[in-house]
């Protein structure tokens, strides 16, 4: 009698961690907020750690908290500072986020806008995607700088 127990305890137990892992899994996949194209197809994803994947979940690259850009390899391609500016691996300005939503190049010209809503346009306000739940510097360096979509 007392085996059974131990052995139905031991399955009890198992259920739980493979249960448990699961919702790890499931937890991770649902954090990554989708990115989509003008016609709402799904080009890819950036989780709320920073890791950017294609449509395919590949990992594209990595925006790191202390503003640091990396590729899948690890190897730094840029950075977006806490003022908008946003630089190559070189420190060279590539452009700008501004806090109303414009995205600028370096010679300050508007390139395009991404808006509260999620919604992201081209400089002639024509919608280009959505980020819907991701944030706007994210959106921008996706779109404009570092993981641009294919078109």
């Amino acid at each position: 009698m007392c085996r059974i127990l131990f052995n139905a305890n031991m399955l009890t137990k198992r259920n739980l961690i493979t249960i448990g892992l699961i919702l790890i899994c499931f937890g991770a996949s649902v954090s990554a907020q989708a990115i989509e194209n003008a016609s709402r197809s799904t080009i890819g994803y950036i989780s709320s750690g920073g890791t950017v994947e294609n449509a395919s979940r590949s990992t594209l690259g990595y925006i790191n908290s202390n503003g640091s850009v990396e590729n899948s390899s690890r190897s730094t391609i840029g950075y977006i500072l806490e003022n908008g500016t946003v630089e190559n691996a070189s420190r060279s300005t590539i452009g700008y986020i501004n806090s109303n939503g414009s995205v600028e190049n370096a010679s300050r010209s508007t390139i395009g806008y991404v808006n509260s809503d999620g919604s992201v346009e081209n400089s002639s306000r024509s919608t280009i995607g959505y980020a819907k739940g991701v944030k706007p510097e994210h959106a921008a360096a996706f779109f404009f700088f570092f993981f641009k979509p294919d078109k």
